[in-house]
């Protein structure tokens, strides 16, 4: 493709300069107004220019990423209600045998979570499990709180739902569930384990220290987990503390380490709301799905006067018959939504339409609920979807000036898929895209053209290079902090977490994440299929 005319190039560099610095930067002080609308402002402008036609954009939205992604968030939302997320939470301290141990086992829940119910998903429930476990155990947070976070990356580049750039590939390629599923599978399983490796090298030291210091109970932490409630997203007052400090605080508490004390510290815990702040994160529209699609969710409790009612021999027939019934009642609730979720997936793995499977799905939940939907439905995170829609036309419309292009054909012969130093070379060209311009904005760019010049070749060829292009471009979310909204997400949340929060800082996670990204992306290129 020939560049466009040079007033259209211009216009077109500008709106989408504008797209890109509000999506990186949301709270620019000459324009502080979000990414989502930063989107929409990207989107209107290429109109504004005549970069792109009115029809040209509404046709350039794509409905089934858009209903794919509605359908997630619904069938989200009733999985927290169901309490996937509290038993997922418990696994964590069930059995625990040590500091390195639980690191390991935060690396693989991580991992399998984010491949199921999405990264950001995954990084709101468990970062602050994770923060209350290292304070019981006084244990440093670091290694933990980067292995939630890195390990969520790994984990969603195995499937289509995984992360919203997967989406992309999934719609845009045609590939099935399963074969997806199959084509990186083996990279991911061989990635947490080195991720898990380097985590574990680089800290052993320092997890050393505090191996004697490691005899709080998990009835303790089960508790806890037991009482952990999601709220919306707000300010928090708490300042942070940085490792430093962290530390000092862990040896002034050491003498206050008994278990008597442990269990009156841990029953004083009050679970404050999970925070994303705005401004604060890398793409405040996948922060605002988990903070607002994924938190704030009502759970239908057990009272413990039913429990007691239901023992004490005082209490009428018919009460506790009643306690009983609802009792069932949520047992068998809860099982049909495990149920219908299990069966989603078998229908994503037969190679059903992606998109209506998971709006089927979710329906299903809203006519099982038998309730009034509008909750529910209140807690999807439609500035994500606009975020989505006003991104479409604004990558459409930079497309059409013929830039990309332009760059594609300049690197097209040394980025071949059937060669090792082509695939070295696509793989630099995706991590450094994506963490200059986003993921899914570099999946948007590069897509098309990666699997044009592939299928030139052959058509597995053409597979392997989308493949390539979802693995290189989630895995490189790990290389910065502001690499992926999973990483602010996990940074936010401890940062602002109740009692004793905690800062990761950019350089704490660079010192990790150049290494990581670097041997991780290498070994899964050699294994996707």
């Amino acid at each position: 493709m020939t560049l466009a005319p040079v007033p259209k190039v211009v216009c077109g560099l500008v709106a989408f300069a504008i797209f890109w610095i509000l999506a990186v930067f949301p709270a620019v002080p000459f324009l502080p107004i979000g990414r989502t609308a930063g989107s929409l402002l990207g989107a209107m402008l290429m109109v504004l220019f005549q970069v792109i036609t009115p029809d040209e954009a509404y046709a350039t939205i794509d409905l089934p990423i858009l209903g794919l992604l509605f359908g997630t968030m619904i069938v989200s939302v009733f999985l927290e209600r169901a309490d996937m997320f509290k038993y997922i939470g418990k696994l964590l301290a069930w059995k625990s045998r040590g500091a390195k141990d639980l690191l390991c086992r935060i690396c693989v829940i991580s991992a399998v979570s984010s491949a199921l119910f999405t990264n950001d998903t995954s990084c709101v429930v468990l970062t602050e499990f994770i923060l209350k476990i290292a304070r019981q155990h006084n244990l440093p947070p670091t290694p933990f709180l980067l292995a939630v976070a890195s390990s969520a990356n790994i984990g969603s580049s195995a499937t289509p739902i995984g992360n919203p750039q997967n989406l992309v590939i999934a719609v845009q390629s045609k590939i099935s569930f399963g074969n997806f599923l199959i084509g990186i599978l083996p990279a991911m399983v061989a990635g947490v384990i080195a991720n898990a490796l380097i985590l574990l090298i680089m800290y052993w030291k320092l997890l050393s220290i505090h191996k004697d210091e490691e005899d709080a109970g998990p009835e303790v932490v089960e508790e806890e987990f037991d009482s952990h409630r999601f709220s919306p997203a707000t300010m928090s007052h708490f300042s942070s503390l940085n490792s430093q400090e962290w530390n000092a605080h862990l040896e002034s508490a050491s003498i206050q380490n008994s278990p008597q004390v442990q269990i009156l510290r841990n029953r004083s815990l009050n679970v404050s709301e999970v925070i994303a702040a705005p401004g604060s994160t890398f793409d405040s529209a996948r922060i605002s799905n988990v903070s607002n699609g994924i938190t704030s969710l009502t759970r239908e409790e057990t009272s413990p006067t039913s429990t007691a009612a239901a023992l004490d021999p005082d209490v009428p027939a018919s009460e506790k018959k009643s306690n009983f019934i609802m009792k069932w009642k949520r047992v068998l609730w809860k099982s049909c939504v495990y149920a219908i979720t299990l069966g989603m997936l078998v229908a994503l793995l037969m190679g059903l339409n992606m998109s209506w499977t998971a709006i089927t799905a979710a329906l299903a939940l809203v006519v099982l609920d038998f309730k009034d939907a509008r909750p529910c439905l209140e807690k999807v995170s439609y500035s994500l979807l606009i975020f989505f829609c006003g991104m479409f036309i604004t990558v459409d419309g930079l497309n059409k000036t013929g830039i990309p292009s332009a760059l594609w054909d300049f690197m097209e012969p040394y980025s071949h898929v059937d060669r090792a130093s082509g695939i070295a070379v696509l793989a630099v060209v995706i991590l450094v895209l994506s963490n200059l311009a986003s993921n899914v904005p570099t999946v948007l760019l590069l897509g098309g053209r990666v699997a044009a010049s592939a299928a030139a070749i052959s058509q597995a060829d053409e597979k392997k290079a989308w493949l390539i292009l979802a693995w290189a471009s989630t895995i490189s979310g790990n290389l910065s902090l502001l690499g992926s909204a999973a990483n602010l997400i996990v940074c936010e949340q401890a940062r602002r977490a109740p009692n004793l929060p905690y800062t990761l800082s950019f350089w704490s996670h660079l010192k990790f994440g150049l290494p990581s990204t670097i041997i991780v992306t290498a070994i899964g290129l050699t294994l996707i299929r």
